[in-house]
């Protein structure tokens, strides 16, 4: 029981070492990857129709 109460107490200590992000921070880190996303995904769009447009052209 000693080691359980042991590791409940090193549990708090480091559960209070912890650095949560601030709202903005997270804010700030979804917009960011929003738009990664996008224009990764905007990318991959013109590739598409790139490639869809040639082979349908070479057919």
């Amino acid at each position: 029981m000693e080691k359980f109460i042991n590791y409940l107490r090193l549990s708090k200590v480091e559960i209070l070492k912890v650095i949560f992000p601030t709202k903005e921070q997270i804010r700030n880190a979804f917009i960011t990857v929003f738009i990664v996303v996008l224009v990764v995904s905007l990318f991959l769009a013109l590739v598409d129709a790139i490639m869809s447009f040639s082979l349908s052209k070479l057919i």
